[in-house]
């Protein structure tokens, strides 16, 4: 039989055209496969969506299984020179707040000196002298100091070099810059701290290097009047003078400024509201996923699906049963209540009389006296079992992924079982255009010797 080299040139038939409309018919065998494959990619894009809803549900319930969120305090200051800020600690009250004077930290300068000079020609010490002395609200420039430290300076060192010494000291309490006076440069030295007995008062021991003592700025503590009573401190930020609160003194006053602590209702109700809006997000997740749509529009990607329906049941039960132990045991005693959807829905008048009114109960019932104690650490619980990293979304995504290598493999497997296909017709088309260029060679001899066989007969 002739060989043909490519098909429907022996037989003039288009049985290449013919070949790829049978591999177009054995490829459709793919088609439920790869439908499948879509649909439980869906599915896990779904289950990240999901889980995201869970974990901002999650994160809100465990603001309030926290028994802080139910002692915040809020600070309210009136005037100016000071800022407050009260911690849960922080007993409601008022106060009358004065400040005479605002920490700072010490300073001194030494004398103009050439910036090459060599200021010393030994090893030496450098001595820093701190702590400040006042007498009757002035400084006591001839008081001892408090406290001394040393430094060591290499020999030969020049203003640029002491500086970079001292500033390598960690421990040297201060810290060192150059200033240009404009004859000369002067090492300038800062404590690090502010204060009285943090304070820079001086320093020695550089022969080249001698301190100028009309530079010395002593260091001072804050000084403030909060209800008659006088206060200093080391810093302008002021904290255990009223129990709970942080004051930053600002300036020094020029009338006295009202601070005003009291409960911070407000952040109490932001975290509930908080939770509630989030459970409702999440529902509302929930219910574009499994929502059926008729009239062929397309259906939530998650429809019938085991683990929602889990899902749905457990956090159902935990928002609706009652907890017992406590003054408060359900949520529709403080205004939130379920609707026929499953959201939440807040009676604000109801919610805003039970935050203003009992936050002891309020903190009972959603904190509880341990980690899962109260309506929050029920839920929480629940909440961490679903979207824990051994939980069932987890768990239902790597389901969805081993359907997918499962269908990966049959997929490989019908991909091979179309080739085996498609190459048998290639070579039944083959044979057939052998046969039909064979054929049509015979026709073609045979007609010739008609042909002659016809003129013969008419001479």
């Amino acid at each position: 039989m002739a060989s043909i080299s490519a098909l429907g040139v022996g037989s003039g038939l288009d049985l290449n055209g013919l070949l790829n409309q049978l591999k177009a018919a054995e490829s459709q065998k793919l088609t439920p496969v790869l439908q499948q494959q879509s649909a439980q990619k869906t599915k896990i894009s779904a289950y990240g969506r999901l889980e995201s809803a869970m974990d901002r549900v999650n994160t809100s319930v465990k603001a309030l299984n926290d028994a802080s969120t139910f002692k915040q305090q809020k600070s309210t200051v009136t005037g100016s020179g000071v800022l407050a800020t009260a911690g849960e600690k922080a007993n409601p009250g008022r106060f009358e707040i004065s400040v005479s004077q605002l920490a700072r930290a010490g300073s001194a300068a030494s004398q103009s000196v050439a910036l090459d000079q060599a200021l010393t020609t030994t090893d030496t010490k450098l001595k820093l002298d701190f702590g400040a002395t006042y007498t009757n609200g002035a400084f006591d420039s001839g008081a001892a100091p408090k406290s001394s430290y040393e430094i060591d300076i290499k020999a030969g060192s020049t203003l640029a070099e002491v500086r970079d010494q001292i500033n390598a000291d960690k421990e040297s309490g201060v810290t060192a810059s150059l200033v240009n006076d404009g004859t000369g440069y002067r090492l300038a030295l800062s404590s690090k701290e502010t204060g009285q007995d943090a304070s820079l008062i001086g320093f020695s021991g550089i022969d080249g290097l001698a301190m100028d003592t009309t530079t010395v700025r002593p260091g001072q503590d804050a000084a403030l009047n909060v209800n008659g009573i006088a206060i200093t401190s080391k810093t302008n930020r002021v904290e255990g003078a009223i129990e709970g609160v942080t004051l930053d003194v600002t300036a020094v006053s020029e009338s006295p400024a009202t601070l005003v602590i009291e409960r911070d209702n407000d952040s109490l109700k932001e975290a509930i509201n908080n939770f509630v809006s989030n459970y409702n997000e999440m529902k509302s997740t929930v219910g574009r996923m499994t929502k059926f749509n008729g009239e062929g529009e397309i259906s939530g990607e998650l429809i019938g699906d085991r683990t929602v329906r889990t899902i749905e049941n457990r956090l159902s039960r935990d928002i609706s049963d009652s907890l017992a132990g406590g003054d408060i045991t359900r949520l529709s005693e403080i205004g939130i209540s379920i609707d026929e959807r499953g959201r939440l829905e807040v009676d604000e008048e109801k919610l805003d009389a039970a935050v203003a009114n009992d936050p002891e109960g309020l903190s009972a019932f959603f904190a509880g006296d341990s980690k899962e104690a109260g309506f929050a650490g029920r839920l929480s619980a629940t909440l961490t079992t679903i979207t824990s990293e051994d939980g069932l979304i987890k768990s239902s995504v790597t389901s969805a992924e081993q359907r997918i290598e499962s269908l990966d493999k049959r997929k490989e497997r019908m991909e091979a079982s179309i080739e085996r296909n498609v190459e048998r017709y290639r070579k039944q088309f083959a044979q057939l255009d052998g046969m039909i260029a064979q054929m049509n060679s015979m026709s073609s001899y045979l007609g010739q010797q008609f042909d002659m066989l016809s003129s013969m007969q008419k001479q």
